[in-house]
């Protein structure tokens, strides 16, 4: 038979705040909607709704800007505390520029503004990146685990722009349970040539694959990988896709 993956949205979860449990409520919502979790699934979450659970969470009437902020939010149209909230959570700016600004934040990643978002957030709230995507991971493969007995791996996905390229596209920054890179080096493809260069990055494409269903207004948070047959690892982490500083081109 051709191969096939299916991807299917979780419909039926409640607004998240912090502290509650996410693996029981996607077992119940999965179940109720006919599409119940099974061995070897992979199950992708939205980094708001695990910001959200884990507290990260920032109010911008407590914020106070600095002068940079201001002068940077006044000159682009933006709101100074966004800017101050997210030069606090990066450990250097890379770029500034056209109302832009690109920094690595405290994990290592490079995004826009370090992550920090106002979207699907109430109020004056705005949510910052887990402190640590790939124990987040852990943390809800685990409650799975424990709650259904099910060996699952779990992708937890931000979206971020690109080089070279408009629009935007959900990414991984967490995961557990699941190879995070497919390294065909050293392969011979059916014409003779042994490849020196390709690595899939597995989990960025499953988190791209689960936004198609998942959708940025539509309120589904967290979406289920059928039929991809991915290598399992207890070790492999979205952290070991980071880039080395002397090959990493775009720093």
């Amino acid at each position: 038979m051709p191969k096939e993956i299916r991807v299917i949205a979780v419909e039926g979860l409640p607004e998240f705040k912090p502290g509650i449990d996410l693996a029981p409520l996607v077992l119940r919502a999965a179940q109720a909607q006919g599409t119940p979790l099974e061995e070897g699934d992979i199950v992708v979450v939205t980094q708001k709704v695990v910001s959200k659970i884990e507290g990260n969470l920032v109010d911008l009437s407590t914020v106070t800007p600095s002068p940079l902020a201001e002068l940077w939010a006044k000159t682009y149209d933006r709101d100074p505390r966004v800017i101050e909230v997210a030069l606090g959570e990066s450990r250097r700016i890379s770029r500034m520029a056209n109302g832009v600004i690109i920094t690595e934040t405290k994990h290592g990643f490079y995004c826009v503004n370090a992550g920090v978002d106002a979207s699907n957030v109430a109020g004056t709230m705005v949510a910052l990146l887990p402190k640590d995507s790939d124990a987040s991971a852990d943390r809800i493969r685990d409650g799975i685990h424990k709650a259904a007995g099910l060996q699952v791996a779990v992708v937890i996905t931000d979206t971020w722009g690109r080089p070279w390229r408009d629009g935007v596209t959900n990414v991984a920054i967490g995961s557990s349970g699941i190879t995070v890179l497919l390294d065909y080096r050293g392969m011979v493809d059916p014409y003779g040539y042994e490849l020196s260069a390709t690595v899939i990055a597995v989990v960025d494409e499953l988190a791209a694959a689960a936004e198609l269903v998942m959708g940025k207004l539509d309120m589904v948070p967290v979406a289920i990988v059928k039929g991809y047959q991915y290598k399992p690892s207890n070790t492999a982490k979205v952290r070991d896709m980071i880039r080395p500083p002397e090959m990493d081109i775009y720093r």
